[in-house]
């Protein structure tokens, strides 16, 4: 009895965990899904945004007190702005998505609302982009990827 309350609680808290990519991994997904020069974004840009909103995994989130929002997976997409999660005020789902949808291991949905957000804002939409990725050499973040 005691092995499988284990075994439960190893696969709950694998289960609560998400997917957490490996860089290369995410370099190699993102392109597939069409981001590498997308709006004129370089890969190794959406690579270190990813890293310093979520360090690449899908089932982050945060919650932002001051505008009472969340900010949800790999993009840390905002559902004051983007997403639907049926509690922040005002709120007003850019994206036509529940805020769900953007803690999936499957990240199309989180993609094509990352493609949405930087359309029209661009890539200075996210704070990490800003403050760790702009006017910095990225080229690390895609290194040895075959990319």
């Amino acid at each position: 009895m005691k092995a499988l309350l284990i075994l439960g609680l190893l696969l709950f808290s694998v289960a609560v965990q998400g997917k957490k990519f490996e860089r290369c991994e995410l370099a190699r997904t993102l392109k597939r899904f069409g981001l590498d020069g997308y709006k004129g974004v370089g890969l190794a840009d959406w690579i270190c945004l990813t890293y310093g909103e979520s360090r690449y995994n899908t089932r982050v989130t945060n919650y932002n007190p001051g505008s009472k929002s969340t900010d949800y997976g790999l993009f840390q997409i905002n559902s004051k702005w983007w997403c639907n999660d049926g509690k922040t005020p005002k709120a007003v789902n850019g994206c036509g998505v529940s805020c769900s949808a953007l803690l999936k291991d499957d990240i199309t949905e989180a993609v094509a609302c990352a493609k949405k957000i930087v359309s029209r804002q661009g890539i200075a939409a996210w704070v990490a982009w800003k403050n760790k990725c702009r006017n910095q050499d990225l080229r690390s973040y895609v290194k040895d990827c075959g990319v």
